[in-house]
């Protein structure tokens, strides 16, 4: 082992914390399938950006995201059940109450997937004309609207996360751009054409989804974890207290925050039209690239702070690293895109589509805010504090909409990523309010955890 001197001794205390050292373990899992999934990420929109017309590649963008918008409407946010009950059910070796957690959670998922696909498919007949879809790019949307139920479940998630086997999240994470990107290359050299790029990102999307499910099956089985995946959902909701409380909750808070961002690129398709909406899908997966190291510790991180007590200063502490960390990583990542931003857009898809590098300078700043406050909803859920959670969500998705179009129609799709700035800014300093009123009461707060397995 390496002795830092003395000066770097508040470092070596950091990383003498176990569960620190875990969530940036689990997170280097998930960075290294993110990375990878990026850069194929954009290989799949750079043949799709060249392989059709701009507009086109705007209706192919708008298809996906209409899809991803109804899933992220419907679904239950049943990953965090999953954690929030399993965890400590496992840390106690309590299987009876973790076979509960799973079947409530998988019911959930079927359900809300059933939901789900017939409004997406009902809806899209009044909302085709809106997005800009012909005859035949309506029939190839509704095609699409058969992944929404994989979509809109994320029991597997929570399993895997439960589990600490976030290598088997890493290789299914890694494997579905894959999948898109080759046969994305595949439909550009052969010209396939429009068509082709909905087959092939289509799959990829199929696989992906049922990748999660054999993983999570198979880590149940390993561990004679047998009867979980079931339908129970009322039965198994009775044994877990205020599971309903929580799970209307969260999935209230992340059906705004989710559907706001997905709904992002079709409301400017409908206020500016289709080239206007490609120009900021360009942007957004810019930012979700860039944002992917916060959104890679809150998955690590949310696990470890349920294996702690609420009313010691431990989980705080690992927050406030956790952040500080995140808003290093994301000013070095913010220099960077500011570099090789422009000349990157200008190989990857061309430069007609150079203007979306006006959008990802705006939209820099909200990086680094969103980075810094990716603690704060797992601190509140370890809380109990859901609700706190929902009304700032709901409050600053509000905000977003309202300022969205507006700006929008005011100043073009450069007033879209000013509105989005504003979104996450607000997102977190509301966020911040009841955070903050959580840690000067944390005494009154209950600790369900079975114990602190780190130390």
């Amino acid at each position: 082992m390496i002795n830092l001197p003395d000066e770097f001794s508040p470092m070596k205390r950091w990383f003498a914390d176990g569960a620190f050292r875990t969530i940036i373990r689990n997170s280097a899992y998930l960075g290294s399938s993110n990375v990878v999934g990026a850069l194929l990420g954009l290989l799949a929109l750079s043949c799709a950006g060249k392989g059709v017309t701009p507009a086109m590649f705007g209706v192919l963008v708008i298809i996906q995201s209409y899809t991803k918008a109804i899933s992220d409407f419907a679904k239950f946010q049943t990953w965090q059940l999953v954690v929030q009950y399993g965890t400590p059910a496992l840390e106690s070796n309590n299987l009876p109450q973790f076979r509960d957690v799973i079947a409530f959670s998988f019911s959930l998922d079927i359900a809300s997937g059933a939901v789900a696909i017939l409004c997406g498919m009902g809806l899209l007949p009044f909302l085709s004309h809106s997005l800009g879809l012909d005859a035949d790019s309506f029939w190839l949307a509704m095609l699409y609207c058969t992944l929404i139920p994989s979509m809109a479940s994320s029991t597997p998630t929570g399993i895997l996360r439960a589990m600490n086997r976030f290598d088997l999240i890493a290789v299914q994470q890694a494997t579905k751009p894959f999948l898109r990107a080759l046969g994305s290359v595949i439909a550009y050299f052969a010209d396939f054409g429009f068509a082709g790029f909905v087959v092939a990102w289509y799959a990829s999307s199929l696989i992906g989804g049922t990748m999660y499910w054999w993983f999570a099956a198979r880590e149940l089985r390993r561990r004679n974890i047998h009867g979980a995946l079931r339908l129970r959902l009322f039965g198994s909701a009775r044994r877990l207290k205020d599971a309903w409380n929580f799970v209307w909750s969260t999935n209230v808070a992340h059906t705004i925050w989710s559907a706001r961002n997905s709904c992002s690129t079709v409301l400017v398709g409908v206020v500016l039209g289709p080239a206007a909406a490609g120009l900021f899908k360009i942007a957004m997966t810019f930012f979700d690239a860039t944002g992917t190291p916060a959104q890679l510790l809150a998955k690590s991180f949310y696990p470890e702070v349920m294996r702690l007590d609420p009313r010691s200063k431990k989980p705080w502490q690992l927050g406030m690293k956790s952040a500080l960390l995140a808003g290093g990583i994301g000013i070095l990542v913010a220099l960077v895109v500011v570099i090789v931003g422009k000349p990157l857009i200008s190989l990857v898809f061309g430069v007609k589509y150079l203007q979306a590098y006006d959008l990802i300078q705006i939209m820099l700043g909200a990086i680094i805010v969103s980075m810094l406050g990716f603690p704060q909803e797992s601190l509140l859920l370890m809380s109990g504090k859901q609700r706190a959670f929902l009304t700032a969500q709901i409050i600053a998705s509000i905000a977003y909409v309202v300022l969205l179009p507006g700006l929008s129609h005011l100043f073009g799709v450069v007033g879209a990523a000013f509105a989005y700035f504003a979104g996450q800014c607000l997102d977190v300093l509301l966020s911040l309010i009841p955070t903050l009123h959580a840690y000067r009461h944390r005494r009154r707060l209950p600790f369900t955890a079975a114990k602190e397995s780190h130390s």
